[in-house]
């Protein structure tokens, strides 16, 4: 076995499936906010382009994708963010952005001896985090820092924190706003001194954008792309905002010569969504109708259980953009013990330390259940 594999504990969310199976077993009403897998249907209208897509002959999809995919995340970056993006050179088809944040270590982190001019061997994030970020550096072989977040300093990831030579070393600094599992964003002055800092020390910045359509309060998340394009990416995804998590599909833009180099690496791999797939997505990005249903649907249900847990005397921070609620447990008690308490009830969380250390005093819940579901859990959350 690859050794870096046998030493990775397990992925977080194989404990959750484990956890679900154990509600099962003991017949009770199983209310799942472990994982961010949205039961609301996939909008008719994706679902058929998808079906008018599906071809007589199969055959390999270009690993570049199809132009009209390619044009219709151009068009949405330029609707959502006012950022002008050439469909030809700066846009890449992905398998939704989990797949990216696993390979793009293997295309730009620079081991020491392996003919690189200058180490490039570390990958930079923000802690909690998405777990990928991490298993894919260390796939990579490269070495990883995660930067401590915390309520102190609203889970902002700070480029006058961090050392010099931390940063003349990374290969990678991930942004991820906003931010999984809190809800956080990020300043506009931070974006400023992030593309600042990568002028500096030439790393790859990579904004993590995924949530950006689900916001609840205040200003819409902003983008990368709209500070800075040289050395920098992005990642979108139709997963959460469109209800596509099963068709795996989101892509990559932002500097030409960057995308350019992943490209060459994924030719090598043949990683490309089905072009069906891509028929449907092509659609998704350029519709916005369905995205503000959505959106209007996890607004009431996060309307629902923010009154419980506030009723309860329960902290919740951030959580005002994204998929999730971040609330902090009672003072007696974990992450790991609240969890365990909840699910006696069939309410399954995510303890936060499944995102990272020092995140023992908060569990995530996930926007899944429907409304009539989280009215019922509304009513049968444990008191303290």
């Amino acid at each position: 076995m690859n050794e870096r594999l046998a030493n990775q504990p397990p992925y977080p969310m194989v404990r959750l499936e484990e956890w679900r199976q154990e509600i099962a077993e003991r017949g009770v009403q199983l209310y799942d906010f472990g994982t961010g897998d949205p039961r609301e249907p996939t909008p008719a209208l994706l679902r058929q382009a998808m079906i008018d897509a599906v071809p007589e002959v199969s055959q390999y999809p270009a690993s570049v994708g199809v132009p009209a995919l390619r044009e219709a995340a151009a068009g949405y970056l330029q609707r959502r963010f006012g950022v002008e993006i050439d469909p030809a050179t700066e846009v890449l088809p992905t398998f939704g952005s989990k797949e990216a944040i696993f390979h793009l270590p293997m295309t730009f982190v620079q081991i020491p001896g392996d003919g690189a001019a200058s180490a490039k061997d570390t990958v930079v994030y923000g802690e909690p985090a998405y777990p990928v970020y991490e298993i894919g550096a260390l796939f990579a072989g490269a070495k990883t820092h995660a930067v401590t977040l915390g309520v102190d300093n609203g889970y902002a990831m700070d480029p006058d924190g961090l050392p010099d030579s931390l940063l003349q070393r990374a290969a990678i600094v991930y942004l991820n706003y906003p931010h999984n599992p809190t809800g956080f964003l990020l300043a506009p002055k931070m974006y400023e001194k992030w593309v600042t800092a990568r002028e500096r020390f030439g790393f790859v910045l990579v904004s993590d954008e995924c949530y950006v359509d689900l916001h609840y309060e205040g200003d819409a998340p902003r983008s990368l792309l709209e500070f800075g394009r040289e050395g920098c990416l992005v990642l979108h995804s139709l997963s959460k905002r469109s209800g596509m998590t099963g068709y795996r599909s989101g892509f990559l833009a932002g500097d030409a010569k960057l995308v350019s180099t992943y490209r060459r690496f994924r030719a090598s791999m043949g990683t490309t969504p089905q072009e069906f797939v891509q028929a449907a997505a092509a659609v998704a990005w350029t519709d916005t109708e369905h995205v503000e249903a959505r959106r209007a649907v996890f607004v009431k249900k996060r309307e629902v259980l923010l009154a419980a847990l506030v009723e309860r005397g329960l902290r919740v921070h951030g959580s005002t953009a994204g998929l999730y609620l971040w609330v902090e447990v009672p003072d007696d008690t974990t992450d790991t013990d609240y969890a365990a308490r909840l699910r006696e009830v069939g309410i399954l969380v995510a303890p936060g330390s499944f995102f990272g250390e020092g995140q023992e005093r908060f569990v995530r819940l996930a926007l899944v259940p429907t409304v009539e579901e989280c009215r019922e859990v509304a009513a049968a959350w444990p008191r303290r």
